[in-house]
């Protein structure tokens, strides 16, 4: 990785504005149910402490549109972190405002404080010059450590690096460094597993990973699309009626570049989106009217795990199937499994965040996963090979 990390720089005696993802999910009561980004964001923040500096922190939570809404409050983000680094996090009222300044000044080095939520303010997702600066004068340093928001150009994650050194926390520089090897100086083979409902969601990263790997395999409501582009009936499937000639063009270019492209052999079918529905499985060129397709089948499960088998490097962006229905979930699941034995005979496995990183989290195998990205938007762009406007603003060593 080519930019200057939080290691390259000297914190003792100076204040980092550390810009973290704390964008985790709450229940109707306000209790956070998932707190992996706040645990992610630990070793850059504990390095900080450590190294004697002052830590303020910025985060976005939500939609709040520009507007304070206390439901979108990183309150109980703040009382999560105090527990986990076992000293009091000063949550401040505002953004810029007087609490805000006010906290900052009364700071002792090796003090946390956290600005409220980012998007209180409209400027924030304006990426407004002056909001960065306002936001700028709090730190010495910007430490951008959220993955999940660099591809936004934000003034939190890409405004504030005009007014202060900026440079990646650990979180950051681990997404880097494992996709980016992956992307560059794969160990083959080198399998792409790409799933999820759209062919469009996943056009770049198609086109992009055609040039890196060896294999492609396609599971998830995507394939419906290429199937019809192959002529084949596809029922009540989904289906991007205006991506078939792009389906096309994606497979000739695979041929053309001597990748292997698969496809699903089988298909377990529903009559409609239930846990109780009846269900067919049908081989994939036999889909009938009526019928729709929500999860790879048993002999698709078997090939695909094969294929896996010889990886050294997997990619994997999107579920199989409609994972959320246990009756559908088996294909992700097995996905999910022959993932494991990757990591098991040496290789690495990266789940490129969104739906595919909580599948894996819902089955209990994330642990057993090299690596999972943070970041969902974010992890899809930079599969696509894309600039991305947070990471663009760091020093280059």
């Amino acid at each position: 990785m080519n930019k200057k990390t939080i290691e390259d720089i000297c914190f003792c005696s100076k204040r980092a504005l550390v810009r973290v993802d704390f964008n985790i999910p709450q229940d109707e009561e306000g209790n956070i149910t998932d707190d992996t980004r706040i645990r992610a964001a630990l070793p850059t923040i504990n390095y900080l402490l450590e190294k004697n500096a002052k830590v303020i922190l910025m985060s976005h939570l939500g939609r709040p549109k520009g507007k304070v809404n206390m439901k979108y409050s990183l309150k109980p983000a703040a009382e999560r972190l105090s527990q986990y680094i076992g000293k009091p996090v000063t949550l401040a009222e505002d953004v810029v405002g007087e609490s805000a300044k006010a906290c900052v000044e009364a700071m002792n080095f090796g003090d946390v404080v956290m600005l409220e939520n980012v998007r209180f303010d409209p400027r924030e997702e304006a990426n407004d010059p002056e909001f960065a600066k306002e936001l700028a004068q709090f730190g010495d340093i910007f430490v951008s450590d959220a993955f999940g928001t660099v591809h936004r150009a934000h003034a939190s994650t890409a405004g504030v690096a005009q007014y202060l050194p900026a440079v990646a926390g650990f979180l950051i520089k681990k997404e880097l460094e494992i996709m980016g090897n992956a992307l560059e100086n794969p160990a083959r083979p080198f399998v792409a597993m790409l799933g999820g409902k759209k062919v469009s969601d996943k056009i770049g990263v198609i086109e992009n990973l055609i040039n890196k790997v060896d294999i492609l395999i396609i599971g998830g409501g995507m394939s419906y699309t290429f199937f019809k582009a192959m002529g084949r009936n596809i029922g009540n499937s989904i289906l991007e009626a205006d991506k078939l000639d792009l389906a096309k063009s994606l497979m000739a270019k695979a041929e053309e570049k001597g990748v292997k492209m698969y496809f699903p052999l089988d298909i377990v079918l529903g009559k409609d989106y239930s846990n109780d529905t009846e269900t067919l499985i049908v081989d994939s060129d036999k889909i009938p009217d009526d019928w729709e397709g929500f999860d790879i089948g048993p002999k698709t499960r078997e090939f695909y795990t094969n294929v896996l088998a010889d990886a050294k490097t997997v990619v994997w962006n999107g579920p199989v199937g409609v994972f959320e229905l246990p009756i559908f979930s088996n294909g992700t699941k097995a996905i999910a499994m022959a993932m494991t034995k990757v990591v098991e005979n040496g290789g690495i496995t990266i789940i490129g965040g969104g739906d595919s990183a909580a599948a894996v989290e819902q089955m209990g195998l994330a642990d057993k996963m090299t690596h999972i990205s943070t970041g969902g938007g974010a992890s899809l762009e930079f599969l696509e090979g894309k600039t991305l406007p947070g990471i663009a603003v760091l020093a280059d060593k």
